[in-house]
């Protein structure tokens, strides 16, 4: 799976962590930045992350700030995006089988990398349910 990377300056190290699992599954990385912990605006990676998802250059997205919350606000700016900010694995399981996330963030200051990559794992290996939340997520889209 084509999967498209981002973070700030907070969410680096973690996503430099993320990038290494992945690639260790088979999956391909696109990396959107940042490229250091020197200090940056995480709206600007967000919305790169998010735009390469919506526009279908990657199919799934992992973005990392230090909490996750405010590059999980900016991603689900861009039509066509369900980040979900996720803390746990079943978080992780729930977002992709309820909502249909193509996009997940984390927090780097906040979450152990050894649950991270768990975190990650659930994300990426579990289906869309389909059925009843498919509605849901249609009315998501809409909005």
């Amino acid at each position: 799976m084509l999967v498209a990377v981002a973070s700030d300056h907070g969410g680096f190290a973690l996503k430099e962590k993320v990038k290494e699992y992945l690639r260790q599954r088979g999956d391909k990385i696109v990396d959107l930045g940042t490229t250091s912990e020197d200090s940056v605006d995480y709206p600007i990676y967000g919305k790169a992350c998010a735009e390469a998802v919506a526009s279908g250059k990657a199919e799934r997205g992992i973005v990392c700030c230090g909490t996750g919350i405010g590059i999980s606000i900016a991603a689900n700016k861009v039509k066509g995006i369900r980040c979900g900010l996720c803390t746990s694995v079943e978080m992780a399981e729930l977002t992709r089988k309820h909502n249909n996330a193509n996009m997940l963030a984390m927090g780097g200051r906040t979450t152990d990398p050894a649950l991270a990559m768990e975190i990650v794992k659930a994300f990426m290996d579990t289906e869309f349910e389909g059925g009843r939340h498919k509605r849901r997520t249609d009315m998501l889209d809409e909005m």
